[in-house]
């Protein structure tokens, strides 16, 4: 057992092999239990390669360019013999072995990572791999590498986890997206020693000293692989990576290209590439041909394979077990055997417990057990008192609270609730308030209504407590009075007193929890007669007499434990010596020490116990275990205790074990045992084992196989019926029909010794315990009900039963079954020593899509580095692919000790399944399989032929349905044209308001404390314009028709300045300022729209000024080439000589630049014309007089915004409050208090601040609706560049402005559509812009923006087309006239959407799915990138807690969308670009994510 460069084995091999599954199942096994499986596995290995182990790792061939460090003394190798060839029956390891051996590595995408990821936490709080209480013994498993190689042994005196933190910690964050940390070592072809990893720009690797220096250079090359026995892997290629970012080494060819052409010769770019390579691989067969449009059929129905196997034997009958024995003379009831026993036999020991030293600390004997169970059933009874009245009455529930350590007390506790006819509830000791499902133990004590826990003085001490002193409340739990039942606090009864049990046979006994697979607690009920009757038949069944002794392993609360080391043991006067789990985790040995001093004839064990035990043998020659003549294997039903069973007879045999002792039994909570193998002198058959085909049992069938085969499980029998039980096999869905002989069901008992109900849940009592099976042909097999056990099995020869699989383990993917526990063994025998901690992994289904999806997690060794990780991972998939023929939906990996335990230190299966879907799992890794495990999607769409110009248009029906237009109310009749001719120029309209009502307000502007910070009335607007003017004829010496950008923070300056332009005849161009945290990025906009616009002049502020020309400008933008820049802080008062009236109408007023979501910058024409008869419509819509107040929420730059703040207040002449949207950042309730506090009629706003006041105020709304007014519909703006800003009512839909035609064109044809069509909406009216000044990104605008014309139907209209996809729907409402009016709804824009799957999807759809899956994704954009869909997420949280997204990402875009997200990016909160109007820039974000520009926490790439 000694590798080179282990530290010394000596007795410390105790540990070294735990077995494959360890404790998944049944939920109890602490981390200190397992060391996965592994001296099994070397056996394994080795012995296939047919070398003994122990000489093979004496002599190990190093790898060629390996040097061995010196070995340390070798011990005495064990003669071979002793191992025959019993040991090699663990097929399972030898299939997985040789199953991946079958693959050829596939090239899978690393999720890239970020370093401060990567080192979970600080050197502080990284402990060493183990510092439980089981750390000595396991020197051997402190660097798991040294198992497989032996590398330079430059760093062995180093622990490995420092080691890991020192080496993460050193490099810096330059290197932060590279996904290995420096240790990392690129993989090389086995024989060439790989060169040391480049390192990263900023890591300084020179200065590294010291053994992490070494960690660098460490020279591996493969090590040898000793996984596959003598079949030599080809050595996997996996995508080098580069610690430089940007720089992709080995993808040279591979420079791809971005959407603007830009190429993309990235990192990130090479891995989608190497995704699509691994996703194009045929892996399933193609879907059936269907698509039919209704929900529940939108999914593919996965049609039953038409060779499958089917069962084909004959209908099974019930099958019968012997009767129980008649002319025993049986005691009457328990306690009437307690009695006896107690006063006939005072002295007679009942129950040895231990220490953790393996030493007797007391022996309860018959007599102290009967005298103590009185003194507390008389206590109970009497002197507990709540309002003078008895706190207990007969047939009340009692929780009984006692540690593993302390039976006797438990005992005394039990039988004092019986004696007193109250119901015991023995439930675990709740350690911290938060234990995993505390929660439901609450329910079940809630339910059962239990108001009393007994519990030792010792672990009432150790209880939390609350201030008071007392107990702490714990959560979910009822109010509880505690009672410490050590002897001190107990009353003597008086003479004359007798307990007033009378073992009612039907009344209730006790109550034994179970946890379900959802994760409740449920309590099982025990009645008197059943009690007895399972005393009675395990006392038959094992052959139980009177003073034998058995030794007890299990966990004496529940179970086996308590059925045979508490009940049945005191029904025939027996001992038992119970050990201690926490002696077990010190001295696996103690329970066969035991039986040997104690002369025991049985004992009660798990699996795991005979593993424990076969390390720990090694130089124990004295032990003997030939007085045993039952060894009861009490978890004998899972896949996984056959081999240990095999393996501890094989070693164990020359120490008096005889092969027909061990007794493996098969129990579930509801029908407590079912089966138990007896040995031949107690008249029972010889064992038997099946190998069965795995992919038979997927499909319920058996079929027996040879060994050969890869894909098969191999199971021992558990012995046959209880006596006085029927048993037989149904159906597991649906009706219980009898199985047939070949086929898996459920086993279901019918006898009086089974639980009778779930505590006070009387439906799911009725499905479990009152379940009648029929025949095929309807009849009922028997009068009486059988109880479900929730044990998959079969009936085999000999009437021997057989389990292959717990319901609550049951996974149904597509048509097949699958059985957590399988799986687990067959992910634990792929390399567990080197990378599962402790061989704990959960397997769980999640339900997804309508079908369950495997998710697998497992726990990874501290040291265990990325590459391991990720290697395992893809290898696991592998293994269980071609065992189980079935795709793991999400394989994740925790640090270890992480998981949820289960009282004895098992994983919490259900618990672990909640906090994945929860998002609180907290993994380091994650690989999600989505693309390989959905096989139930709908069908890509075919594009349908749509209408064309040939279709028939009769009036104004298209294709039978009414032709999708629509127009607002007519101008003409709704004012003078006087007016409008009057009002056609705005620089007009302001001199004459200047002139008629001087002193009205216009403008008022808040800042965010809520005070106005400057105002503005009608002749101060004027008289600013004309300064502003003067100073551009005369400083800047600009002409008419020139552009002038202004660059103003949102204010009063800004409108002045727009005006002043207007009144000299220049061309304005509103820019949004730079921002001065984040020059790089914003400034660059700023730059490229006063360059494409030919701007001859900047006006702006100081402040803005200065930052143009400043230092840190300069690094981002050329600042030479400004062109003159003015600032109108203080500019001289001077009036203008003449202002500039234009020609005609149609002369450009201003240019509206604004950036699309798309990334294009495009400057849209607004002439006077245009620009007044858009004001026009605002004003008759909204019904705008100069004595209005509105509320204005917008920013000021372009579109509708624009529009509010510059155009409309001067046109109508109404007050605009003016609320800048930044500013509600530092204040959300802002923009509603000005609302209320002015009384606003109407107010303006965006989504995104309506949404930034419902996150922020959602807890006040009480405040507000206190203080706010009546007020008409706020205005949520929707607009296009270049057309009729739509105004949208608050609700979905909009209505179309006075003046505006709307029509909904097909996207390709740009033909008519019909009502409710999708199509993009196309409009007409007096305001359209003329044109794009200029478009930069995609030259080849199409000039039919502007003056588009239909393919058919009315071909005179010229409309513009907004780019948006929307529809027209008549609606129930009338308007004004009376008319019913039709309603527009948008639904997105066109440029944005994602073609995927033949369908057309919104970004914004998909992203307010993803943003509703946890609390801290803080915002969410989506693109396509090579038919990939990519999800990048803003994480609000800590870095660690990154890749709980990734599950909840992909789950919640398949559910709801029926789409397959590719790749999975979580980056930091503000790295999704925005632009001026607060539209996410999704194309931007794509050019830089595949640029690696984003510096992701975490990338993944689902396969």
């Amino acid at each position: 057992w000694k590798q080179p460069g282990c530290p010394s084995v000596g007795k410390q091999v105790n540990k070294l092999f735990i077995h494959p599954m360890e404790y998944y199942s049944t939920k109890e096994m602490s981390c200190q239990e397992i060391e996965a499986n592994c001296l099994h596995k070397i056996f394994l290995q080795n012995c296939v390669a047919g070398v003994d182990p122990s000489l093979q790792a004496e002599n190990r061939i190093p790898g060629p360019s390996q040097t061995t460090a010196a070995a340390p003394k070798q011990q005495k190798p064990r003669p071979t013999n002793s191992r025959d060839e019993r040991f090699r029956s663990d097929v399972h390891t030898e299939a997985v072995q040789a199953a991946l051996a079958k693959y050829k590595e596939r090239k899978m995408p690393m999720p890239s990572k970020r370093r401060s990821v990567l080192v979970h936490s600080s050197v502080e709080t990284y402990t060493p791999p183990d510092t439980s209480s089981a750390s000595e013994d396991e020197g051997s498993l402190r660097r798991p590498g040294r198992l497989t190689s032996t590398p330079l042994q430059s760093h062995s005196n180093v622990e490995p986890w420092l080691d890991r933190v020192i080496q993460g910690s050193s490099t810096s964050s330059s290197a932060s997206s590279t996904s290995s940390h420096p240790g990392g070592r690129p993989a090389a072809a086995p024989g060439a020693s790989a060169a040391p990893p480049a390192a990263a720009p900023g890591a300084s690797a020179a200065t590294l000293t010291g053994p992490v220096a070494h960690a660098h250079i460490d020279l591996h090359s493969a090590p040898p692989d000793v996984t596959t026995g003598l079949v030599e892997l080809p050595h996997c290629e996996r995508p080098q990576l580069a610690s430089v970012r940007g720089v992709p080494r080995g993808y040279s060819g591979s420079v791809l290209e971005t959407a603007g052409g830009v190429p993309v010769n990235s990192r990130v770019s090479s891995k989608i590439q190497q995704l699509l390579n691994t996703l194009k691989r045929p892996k399933r067969p193609p879907l059936k041909e269907f698509f039919v449009d209704d929900f529940e059929e939108l999914l593919e129905v996965q049609q039953p394979d038409p060779n499958q196997p089917k069962p084909e034997g004959s209908q099974t009958a019930v099958l019968k077990g012997e009767p129980l024995a008649v002319g025993t003379a049986w005691p009457p009831s328990l306690l009437a055997a307690l009695q006896r026993w107690g006063t006939t036999q005072p002295k007679a020991p009942c129950l040895t417990a231990l220490d953790t030293a393996g030493k007797a600390i007391y022996t309860l004997t018959y007599g102290k057990l009967w005298s103590r169970s009185l003194k507390l059933a008389y206590t109970l009874l009497n002197k507990l008192t709540s309002k003078n009245e008895p706190l207990l009455k007969p047939g009340d529930r009692v929780a009984l609270v006692f540690p593993n350590s302390d039976p006797v007390m438990f005992m005394v506790g039990f039988y004092g609730c019986l004696l007193a006819e109250l119901v015991p509830v023995p439930i675990e000791v709740p350690l911290t308030r938060k234990d995993a499902g505390s929660q439901q133990v609450g329910f079940l004590l809630g339910s059962c209504g239990v108001a009393l826990a007994l519990t030792t003085d010792a672990c009432q001490k150790g209880l939390p407590k609350a201030q008071t002193g007392e107990v702490a409340a714990f959560k979910g739990w009822p109010p509880l009075a505690w009672l410490v039942i050590d002897g001190k606090h107990l009353t003597k009864p008086p003479k004359d007193w007798h307990p007033p049990a009378r073992d009612a046979g039907a009344g209730t006994a006790y109550i034994e929890y179970k946890t379900s697979k959802e994760g409740s607690t449920v309590g099982v009920t025990v009645s008197h007669a059943s009690l007895l009757a399972q005393c009675r038949a395990l006392t038959q069944a094992c052959g139980y007499s009177e003073a034998e002794t058995l030794t007890n392993v299990l966990d004496f609360k529940r179970d086996a434990g308590l059925w045979h080391g508490v009940l049945t043991s005191v029904m025939n006067r027996m001992h038992v010596v119970s050990i201690p789990y926490a002696l077990m985790k010190v001295n696996p040995l103690s329970w066969i020490q035991k039986v040997c001093s104690y002369k025991a004839r049985a004992a009660l064990v798990k699996s795991r116990d005979m593993h424990w035990s076969l390390l720990a043998q090694r130089g124990q020659r004295d032990v003997s275990l030939s007085s045993l003549r039952m060894l009861i294997v009490a978890d004998g039903a899972n896949p996984w205790s056959i081999s240990s069973c095999d393996a501890f007879l094989n070693v164990f045999q020359s120490r008096g074990l005889r092969p027909e002792v061990i007794c493996p039994c098969a129990s579930s909570p509801e029908a407590l045992t079912v089966a138990i193998r007896r040995p031949p002198d107690l008249g029972g058959p010889p064992p038997r084992k099946a190998v069965l085909s795995m992919s038979g049992l997927s499909f319920g069938v058996i079929r027996v196989d040879t060994e050969e085969k890869l894909s098969v499980l191999t199971v021992q029998d558990v012995g046959q019926v209880l006596p006085g039980a029927d048993v037989c096999v149904v159906k597991v869905e649906g009706t219980p029909y009898l199985c047939k002989t070949d086929e898996v069901g459920e086993i279901c008992v019918n006898s009086s010794a089974t639980g009778t109900a779930y505590y006070g849940l009387l439906g799911i009592t009725k499905s479990v315990f009152e379940t009648v099976p029929v025949t095929a042909g309807g009849a009922p097999v028997s009068d009486r009900p059988f109880t479900r056990t929730g044990l998959l099995g079969f009936i085999g020869p000999d009437n021997l039963v057989f389990v292959v699989g717990k319901l609550d383990g049951l996974m149904v993917v597509g048509v097949r079954r699958h059985n957590a526990d399988d799986i687990v063994a067959t992910a634990l025998a792929v390399e567990p020593m080197k990378f599962v901690y402790r061989g704990r992994i959960a397997v769980f289904s999640v339900t997804v899509l309508h079908d369950d999806r495997i998710v697998l997690v497992a726990e990874q060794r501290p040291d265990a580095s990325e590459e391991d990780s990720f290697q395992w991972m893809s290898r696991v998939l592998q293994a269980i692919d071609s065992i189980h023929q079935v795709g793991v939906y999400c394989l994740a990996l925790v640090p270890a000790n992480t998981l949820p335990k289960a009282p004895l230190g098992g994983i919490h299966i259900s618990e672990t399944k909640q906090r994945f879907l929860e998002g609180m799992l907290h993994p380091c890794n994650v690989l999600m399989c989505p693309h390989t495990c959905v096989t139930n999607l709908p069908k890509p769409r075919q594009k349908q032929p749509e209408v064309g110009p040939a279709s028939m248009i009769v009036g104004n029906l298209v294709a039978g349905k009414r032709i999708a237009q629509a127009s607002g109310r007519e101008l003409a009749h709704l004012e003078d044209s006087d007016q409008a001719r009057k009002f056609l120029f705005l620089p007009d309209v302001l001199q004459w308001r200047a002139h008629t009502t001087p002193d009205h307000p216009l403008f008022l502007l808040l800042n965010a404390k809520g005070t106005v910070t400057s105002t503005a009335t009608c002749v101060q607007l004027h008289k600013r314009a004309e300064r502003v003017a003067a100073a551009l004829m005369e400083k800047a010496r600009l002409s008419v028709g020139d552009h002038v950008a202004l660059v103003y923070p949102p204010g009063v300056d800004l409108i002045a300045a727009f005006y002043g332009c207007l009144y000299c005849g220049c061309v304005p161009v509103t820019v949004r300022p730079p921002h001065p945290q984040n020059l790089a990025t914003t400034l660059p906009t700023v730059k490229m729209i006063v360059e494409v616009s030919k701007s001859a002049c900047v006006l702006t502020t100081q402040a803005i000024m200065r930052l143009l020309k400043s230092k840190d400008a300069a690094a981002a933008v050329d600042v030479r080439t400004w062109p003159t820049i003015l600032d109108t802080d203080d500019i001289p008062k001077k009036k203008v000589a003449s202002i500039f009236r234009p020609p005609s109408p149609d002369l450009l007023a201003y240019l509206d630049f604004s950036v699309s979501t798309t990334g294009i910058l495009a400057g849209v024409k607004m002439s006077h014309a245009a620009t007044s008869a858009l004001c026009r419509s605002i004003k008759l819509q909204c019904e705008l007089y100069p004595s209005r107040q509105i509320a204005i929420c917008l920013d000021p730059y372009c579109g509708l915004g624009f529009a509010l703040w510059c155009l409309c207040s001067v046109y109508s002449g109404h007050q605009s409050v003016l609320v800048p949207p930044l500013e509600l950042e530092s204040n959300v309730s802002l923009w509603l208090s000005a609302v209320s506090q002015y009384k606003a009629r109407v107010t303006f706003c965006s989504y995104s601040v309506m949404e930034m006041c419902t996150k922020g105020l959602g807890a006040q709304t009480g405040v507000l609706r206190v203080s706010a007014t009546p007020w008409a519909p706020a205005l949520v703006l929707n607009w296009a560049p270049g057309n009729s800003g739509k105004v949208v009512e608050a609700g979905t839909y909009t209505q179309i402005l006075p003046g505006v035609k709307v029509i909904i064109a097909h996207t390709e044809t740009k033909g008519p559509l019909g009502d409710s069509h999708l199509g993009e909406i196309w409009v007409s009216s007096p305001h359209n812009a003329t044109g794009y000044y200029t478009v930069y990104g995609e030259e080849a605008l199409h000039a039919d923006h502007f003056s588009a014309r239909l393919s058919f139907g009315d071909t005179q209209t010229i409309w513009a087309r907004t780019g948006y996809l929307g529809f027209l729907r008549r609606t129930e409402l009338t308007d004004a006239s009376g008319e019913r009016h039709d309603a527009l709804y948008v639904v997105g824009s066109l440029d944005e959407t994602l073609e995927l799957r033949g369908m057309r999807y919104h970004p914004i759809d998909i992203e307010t799915s993803v943003v509703r899956a946890h609390r801290s994704i803080a915002e969410c954009a989506v693109f396509t990138w090579t038919n990939l869909l990519v999800v990048v997420v803003e994480l609000d949280g800590l870095e660690q807690d990154a890749l709980d997204l990734v599950a909840l990402v992909t789950n919640v875009v398949l559910e709801e969308h029926h789409l397959v997200v590719g790749v999975v990016v979580i980056v930091d909160p503000g790295v999704i670009p925005i632009n001026s109007r607060g539209e996410k820039q999704r194309m931007h974000l794509r050019d830089g994510f595949l640029a690696d520009q984003l510096d992701p926490i975490y990338v993944a790439y689902n396969m």
